[in-house]
């Protein structure tokens, strides 16, 4: 399968990225079929050849979750953005994971408290409502 995708390129500390389209399983850095254009990040600066692109995905290239993102940014695609990345989940160590535990615990205490509370607040207010008619009744 075709890629569309970034492929890292400039020097360090400043990278700039090419927009190439290459076969799925080669590496990004590796042999490419075409330049599709440019991205550097510092500036901001997007450059693409739209009717390559256009081209390309019409035969079947899948452009990648961060070309695509880029791609519905400049409307040279319609869209929505995708989600390209999350956050890897930290690992906890077991004294980590008894104080997640615990705070979790105390936390469902104090919302049962909560609920505890609204329940006793609301009872005396319905007994209200209920001997307000009783009264207007006895005065008709």
């Amino acid at each position: 399968m075709l890629r569309i995708r970034l492929s890292r390129t400039g020097r360090r500390n400043h990278s700039k990225f090419r927009v190439t389209l290459a076969e799925g399983k080669r590496t990004p850095s590796g042999k490419f079929i075409e330049i599709l254009g440019y991205y550097d990040p510092h500036t901001k600066e997007k450059v693409f050849k739209e009717e390559r692109i256009q081209y390309w995905i019409s035969k079947g290239a899948q452009p990648s979750n961060t070309v695509h993102n880029l791609l519905v940014d400049a409307k040279v695609i319609k869209g929505e953005k995708v989600t390209s990345w999350r956050p890897k989940k930290k690992e906890l160590t077991e004294e980590e994971k008894k104080a997640a535990e615990e705070k979790q615990k105390e936390e469902a205490a104090k919302k049962e408290e909560k609920k505890a509370e609204e329940v006793k607040e609301e009872a005396p207010k319905k007994e209200e409502k209920a001997e307000e008619p009783k009264a207007e009744e006895k005065k008709a």
